[in-house]
């Protein structure tokens, strides 16, 4: 499914600037190469420097599957552990040997009930659980740096495309036929450095921001379930420890 919010609004900022600019005047006026070259190629070259080109493409990525899927609802997540926690009180930690396949999709919580159905120690699974929810912190939060560094750096290289616009103009002041080029080029590279920074990056970085945050959350309720399964606790008293985990508006009441 696709994240229609993202997408609605990148496309309706885009559309609100692009009606503005055909509605003022000619929008060939707003394409310029030299100008594309030095923010958009720039932006890339100073973000690579900083990061590296995997990180770069695995960031990529993740925008891509933040706007492509739709995640579980941390109240969802919650009120199925609960389920499947009373389903192995009632018949056993096997019964949830037929609900791994459904489970393919959220390979966190498939591997947590796998281990769970093998016997395995719950101080054990614990362990192995938290590592991942580390890891997946740590990936996160290389993606979303990548994004504020270029939400950073797309700015800074409009304004040097503004400062070589500026130097070329001033050095050819007797050239009457290179002042309009040269000032295309020194208006134009902050135009779409800002652009890219307030329109692209910096709202698509809040967005995996929340995402990650999300994500952590509802592996967190996973981990919370598949220990209290592993421990064959009370149902009941997994509801207490989840809501613990949510806010009061998202509280899950499964068993009133």
């Amino acid at each position: 499914m696709l994240d229609i919010t993202t997408i609605l609004g990148l496309v309706a900022g885009f559309a609100l600037i692009g009606a503005a600019i055909v509605l003022g005047g000619s929008p060939l006026a707003f394409i310029d190469a030299p100008s594309l070259l030095i923010v958009f190629g720039g932006t890339f070259a100073v973000t690579i420097m900083s990061y590296s080109i995997a990180d770069v493409m695995a960031a990529g990525t993740a925008v891509a599957r933040a706007l492509s899927r739709k995640q579980v609802e941390t109240d969802t997540a919650a009120s199925q552990m609960i389920e499947m926690s009373e389903l192995a009180r009632r018949k056993g930690a096997l019964a949830l040997q037929s609900l791994l396949p459904k489970l393919r999709s959220l390979p966190f919580l498939n591997e947590g009930i796998s281990m769970v159905i093998d016997g395995a120690n719950v101080d054990e699974i614990e362990s192995l659980l938290n590592h991942r929810v580390d890891a997946m912190a740590a990936r996160h939060a290389r993606t979303v740096g990548v994004l504020r560094r270029a939400a950073e750096v797309s700015p800074a290289m409009g304004l040097i495309g503004t400062l070589v616009g500026l130097v070329q103009m001033l050095g050819n002041l007797d050239d009457p036929s290179t002042i309009g080029p040269s000032m295309a080029v020194a208006l134009l590279t902050t135009f779409y450095g800002a652009v890219l920074s307030n329109m692209v990056f910096a709202p698509l970085a809040a967005k995996l921001e929340r995402e990650s945050d999300d994500e952590i959350l509802r592996n967190t309720i996973f981990l919370t379930g598949v220990a209290s399964i592993g421990r064959r606790e009370n149902p009941r008293r997994l509801e207490m420890l989840i809501n613990t985990l949510l806010p009061p508006a998202r509280h899950v009441h499964y068993f009133d």
